[in-house]
């Protein structure tokens, strides 16, 4: 797990901060079973910070 996360360019600390239902919705696109894209990331990530 910790490696995908590095291929989704989601540090360490990042990673160990994730819950499993977070994970599982960065891994699982809607429909098409493919991980969420880098891309995808920084758009959710910027439309919906955590801050």
């Amino acid at each position: 797990m910790l490696r995908a996360a590095a291929r989704a360019g989601v540090g360490p600390a990042d990673f160990w901060r994730l819950s499993l239902k977070e994970w599982r919705l960065l891994t699982e696109a809607a429909g098409d079973g493919q991980p969420l894209g880098r891309r995808e990331f920084d758009r959710m990530a910027e439309a919906w910070p955590d801050d």
